[in-house]
């Protein structure tokens, strides 16, 4: 089985702080963002109790997101260009620096609170630079959309879980076969 990466890791615990199902987010307010980040060691006690502002909130979401539609684009949805550009806006005004040995981090001088969004983005970065992206997925069950690391050979896997998920659209298929064959539905256009 093939295990995944630490930033790997790390954006999937991010992208999966909304739960659709289950019709949650973790991080849905700036206090949950601050326990979130802390409780991954992304943000020190003192810096989390100093708080998260508005502005900087709006810019994790925007960036968790941006992953989300990127994350479905791995399974066959077509982002949103929309999600996908706020995410950039939200990037634009976070510098990152590289070192001399070629590592990001976050550029000297972000406030403590925005660290951490660096450090997810250059996390995600390294997925794509190293296409290990291609084996984070959102489900293809558009009423889970779970993200999850794809250790099929070939990179096939659509589903978080064949049992849940992929017998849901199995089943949902088999359904509309029977239907138009019974003459009950009309054939859907490819």
């Amino acid at each position: 089985m093939l295990e995944p990466p630490a930033s790997a890791v790390l954006v999937e615990a991010f992208a999966n702080t909304v739960d659709v199902e289950a019709a949650s987010d973790e991080v849905a307010t700036p206090d949950g963002l601050a326990a979130w980040l802390r409780g991954r060691g992304l943000l020190a006690p003192e810096e989390a109790a100093a708080g998260i502002t508005p502005e900087a909130h709006a810019a994790y979401l925007a960036l968790r997101a941006g992953i989300r539609e990127e994350l479905g684009a791995h399974v066959g949805d077509i982002p949103d260009p929309a999600l996908l550009a706020a995410a950039d806006r939200a990037l634009a005004e976070h510098p990152v620096l590289v070192t001399a040995r070629g590592r990001l981090t976050p550029a000297p001088g972000l406030p403590p609170e925005r660290e951490p969004l660096v450090a997810l983005a250059i996390a995600w970065s390294e997925l794509v630079a190293t296409g290990e992206a291609a084996r984070l997925k959102r489900c293809a069950e558009h009423s889970c959309g779970w993200a999850f690391w794809d250790v099929s050979k070939n990179r096939s896997r659509r589903w978080c879980s064949m049992r849940v998920c992929g017998n849901r659209n199995k089943s949902r298929s088999y359904a509309a076969r029977q239907r138009r064959a019974a003459g009950h539905e009309e054939p859907a256009a490819d």
